[in-house]
């Protein structure tokens, strides 16, 4: 595993790990997309209004990374498309998924 290849993960800690996502709300379904500016790119089927693409990016990724949504807390960016995530896993399994997609 390659974190350099990644550069939208990094360590935050021993057990948990931060995300940077740029997200594109009302698509067809939810979908990573490649990288974008450093940041992984996320497709989203849900609006950019009142929350609902935040909670879905949390729900999504949770499913995604099979880990509890509480596992999954949103730090900056809750009215931006670019986001930052914290995971509360470690890197490598964070990495693991990346190069699995």
């Amino acid at each position: 595993m390659d974190a350099s290849r990644w550069p939208c993960a990094s360590a935050h800690g021993e057990h948990a790990s931060v995300l940077t996502v740029a997200v594109i709300p009302n698509a067809k379904r939810s979908e990573r997309a490649g990288l974008h500016d450093g940041a992984l790119r996320v497709r989203l089927a849900a609006p950019a209004i009142e929350g609902r693409a935040n909670e879905a990016l949390i729900a999504w990724l949770a499913d995604e990374l099979g880990v509890p949504r509480r596992c999954v807390v949103l730090r900056h960016g809750a009215t931006s498309r670019r986001k930052r995530l914290e995971l509360a896993l470690p890197l490598a399994q964070l990495l693991r998924w990346l190069d699995a997609g």
